[in-house]
């Protein structure tokens, strides 16, 4: 027998036998069957033509299966075609059974598909997480402010955890309850005093309500005194009605300007007037003269009533 011919069927049968084991997984099989799991090996073949890994599900059965728990190979099958995480989910139930937990198979399949961390979810339902609430700046009834920040304790609400909001709304809630409670005291200093006070009636808001958690407590961790916003506020109050109160003042004193020039200009129009009448005064005596109309004692007369005059100003100081 040709030696080429030979090499090329021992060749060609290792490819068909790897391609039957890859295809045909017997000796994942036979763990199967091993391990109490029951997995026919034409569905071991089917789900390499489905592209779902044998191994994942076949151990994810397994585990679950020593575990107690009651899955099955096409619910498997299906959460990975779905994009579910296989691991995650079995982690999660075992750990949810183990705990004493309600979490049935879809609803941790649901978790999982809605891009939550079921098994996190599982481990802070058993072990409650404590949030940090940022800074809570809010003002009291006297205008003093006071920044207080909390820790809220919460725990995983399994039965909201698809659709129910998030941590953001948590915190949000909480930071408002703060505020509402601050803002409704009539001193900061009962509020130093009392700050469980806070801690009561914020709780009592059912700010978890429509969200992922359940609020356990919610305690003020630290609180401390800001700026006196009230006397703020009056003072920049004040320095407006100030700059009001100088336009007005500034409108008003522009005003007595204007009246004062215009009525500077109507006395120079008023002397240029009396200016003109004197001068027509000679005229209108030359001309009484010219037709006999005033004498020459008249005028004499006329003179010493102007001198006299002149001299009763002068004497009373009004040398205009």
């Amino acid at each position: 027998m040709d030696p080429i011919l030979t090499l090329t069927f021992i060749a060609l049968a290792l490819v068909l036998f790897f391609t039957f084991l890859y295809f045909v997984p017997v000796n994942l099989w036979i763990t199967a069957a091993f391990s109490g799991v029951k997995v026919g090996l034409m569905e071991l073949v089917f789900m390499r033509i489905r592209k779902v890994p044998p191994h994942l599900i076949v151990n994810s059965l397994i585990t679950s299966t020593k575990a107690g728990l009651s899955i099955t190979t096409n619910d498997l099958e299906t959460h990975y075609m779905a994009g579910g995480n296989v691991s995650a989910v079995i982690k999660a139930l075992i750990s949810a059974e183990k705990a004493n937990i309600g979490l049935s198979f879809n609803q941790a399949a649901a978790i999982d598909l809605a891009g939550r961390d079921v098994f996190e979810a599982v481990q802070i339902s058993v072990n409650p997480r404590v949030i940090d609430t940022p800074n809570v700046a809010a003002v009291a009834q006297d205008g003093i402010q006071l920044v207080a920040k909390a820790r809220v304790t919460v725990r995983v609400n399994i039965a909201q955890l698809v659709g129910g909001a998030g941590e953001e709304t948590i915190l949000a809630r909480v930071g408002e309850g703060i505020v509402t409670s601050i803002g409704s005291s009539v001193s900061h200093k009962e509020v130093l005093e009392n700050p469980d006070k806070i801690s009561k009636l914020v709780l009592s808001k059912g700010l978890d309500a429509g969200t992922a958690y359940e609020i356990l407590s919610i305690d003020i961790a630290d609180i401390d005194v800001g700026a006196n916003i009230g006397a703020k506020l009056q003072i920049d109050q004040a320095n407006a009605d100030l700059k009001v109160a100088e336009a007005k003042a500034e409108e008003r004193r522009a005003m007595a300007v204007a009246q004062e020039q215009e009525m500077k200009a109507k006395v120079v129009e008023a002397r240029a007037a009396v200016v003109i009448a004197e001068s027509e005064v000679p005229k209108a005596i030359a001309e009484a003269f010219r037709k006999g109309q005033l004498g020459v004692m008249d005028y004499y007369r006329m003179q010493n009533m102007q001198a006299d005059t002149h001299m009763r100003d002068g004497i009373a100081g009004d040398t205009k």
